[in-house]
């Protein structure tokens, strides 16, 4: 006899359990809407990544902790800004005094003779970096604008009351050059501890105070000299350096705690292993032999090729007036295009206007028209090179770094200038040879920032 079909069907639950309603309910409930459920577990990935906080970059910086803004970071960077001022923006205006030592003063000595005393100025103003970066590193900026603001000051009152030769050397070329420069770098290193991702828009903003400075400067040192005498124009400028440093005092400071360390040569050495930083070196170097060469020599190749004394004695101010716009503008764009990218450019610029448009020059308006070109596109050096060096090193070497960076600039300052006057010399007081020179050292300088950013990232064009 058959069985009947729910004697099967009992047989059959027996056999084969069936899942009882609950069950069926319990997984649709967890399936429900995970039509893919591999989907779901990278959409729960991003959504972990995205809410987990910033992670530190390169060189253990974290973007997070840097304000980008706010009060005491703006109170920083105006205070950065009167200490560019002071010392880059008095190192600028270095031509009128190579123009008046060299027809007063000082007559009976050759223009490569006498070059050796603002060249002296540049020269020290930046070999203090690795002393000055050190100190900053370890104990902050306090002490070092307070030593700067005494030495500058000091070195400025004596060379108002230099005749000789090694009176102006010593007193403007090295003492108020060693102030000038531990002003210099503790306005830098403070601002790098504030600033991140505007950085280099912020580096702009406060390198604008140099340009500002050389363009009143200069004005000021050539219009009060025939009115009041060289001792007091001296005197009335380190005064007003003074109320400014008073400013910078006030408001410059470190947003790390300073953490001292001991002297170790090879903290400067170090670095140089970087193949990027050791490019940027060299670069800034190379880049430097011809960067001041007309700052210092272009009063004296204008009024050679006829230009009055009354106008030639603007060309500074109307260069460094340029620079304003080309301390700010090229930091703005860098910080959305890349520093390297734009350093390049106007590196590159620089070399370029400097052989097409310096060189054939012959007139009023091609030398104006020169100032005005130059000034914006080497303006952007001061600004970007502290920028480029923070960018690929970490935070608590910013100092150290630059001071190895701003070490080799300084040679470069320091025999750039000499080389041009022995050039000048050698060309039967001619200015060809010196303008060629300063046009292939920019050109080289510029090659060797496009190879320390092919060293980090090749040719690709969108990388900032």
């Amino acid at each position: 006899m058959e069985k009947a079909p729910e004697d099967y069907g009992s047989k059959h639950e027996d056999s084969h359990e069936r899942p009882s309603l609950d069950d069926i309910r319990s997984q649709d409930k967890e399936t429900e809407g995970n039509i893919f459920p591999e989907l779901e577990t990278v959409a729960e990935a991003d959504l972990e990544k995205a809410a987990a906080p910033p992670q530190p970059v390169a060189g253990g910086i974290n973007p997070a902790d840097f304000p980008d803004g706010g009060l005491e970071a703006n109170l920083a960077l105006l205070g950065g800004w009167c200490c560019l001022f002071c010392s880059f923006g008095w190192i600028n205006c270095i031509g009128v005094f190579q123009d008046y030592y060299q027809q007063i003063p000082l007559r009976e000595y050759s223009s490569s003779a006498v070059s050796w005393i603002p060249s002296m100025e540049v020269f020290m103003m930046f070999l203090g970096g690795p002393i000055f970066g050190k100190v900053f590193d370890s104990y902050g900026p306090r002490y070092l604008l307070i030593f700067g603001a005494f030495f500058h000051v000091f070195g400025l009152m004596m060379t108002s009351l230099s005749t000789q030769y090694y009176q102006f050397f010593l007193a403007q070329g090295v003492c108020s050059a060693i102030g000038a420069s531990a002003i210099f770098y503790s306005g830098m290193g403070s601002i790098s501890t504030w600033f991140f991702k505007r950085r280099a828009t912020a580096f702009g903003i406060m390198a604008s105070g140099s340009s500002l400075g050389g363009v009143i400067f200069p004005i000021m040192v050539s219009k009060l000299i025939p009115k009041i005498g060289f001792p007091w124009t001296m005197r009335a400028a380190a005064f007003m350096i003074l109320g400014m440093l008073i400013i910078s005092n006030l408001t410059v400071k470190s947003r790390l705690t300073p953490k001292p360390k001991r002297v170790d040569i090879m903290d400067f050495i170090r670095p140089l292993r970087d193949p990027a930083f050791t490019l940027i070196c060299v670069a800034g170097f190379m880049f430097f032999f011809g960067t001041f060469l007309p700052f210092n020599f272009v009063i004296l190749q204008a009024q050679q090729d006829g230009m009055s004394t009354s106008l030639s004695l603007y060309l500074l101010s109307i260069l460094n007036a340029a620079s304003i716009f080309g301390r700010i503008l090229p930091g703005m764009i860098a910080d959305r295009i890349g520093r390297f990218n734009v350093m390049i450019i106007t590196t590159a610029f620089s070399a370029i206007i400097v052989l097409a448009l310096w060189l054939p020059s012959r007139g009023n308006a091609p030398i104006i028209v020169f100032c005005v070109l130059y000034g914006f596109s080497s303006g952007a050096f001061v600004s970007l090179g502290p920028s480029l060096i923070a960018q690929i090193s970490p935070i608590r070497e910013i100092g150290v770094r630059n001071g190895t960076f701003f070490f080799f600039v300084s040679v470069g300052g320091l025999t750039g200038n000499p080389i041009g006057g022995a050039l000048i010399s050698r060309d039967n007081g001619d200015f060809t040879y010196l303008q060629i020179f300063c046009g292939v050292t920019m050109a080289a300088g510029a090659c060797l920032y496009l190879a320390s950013r092919w060293v980090q990232c090749g040719f690709k064009l969108m990388v900032i």
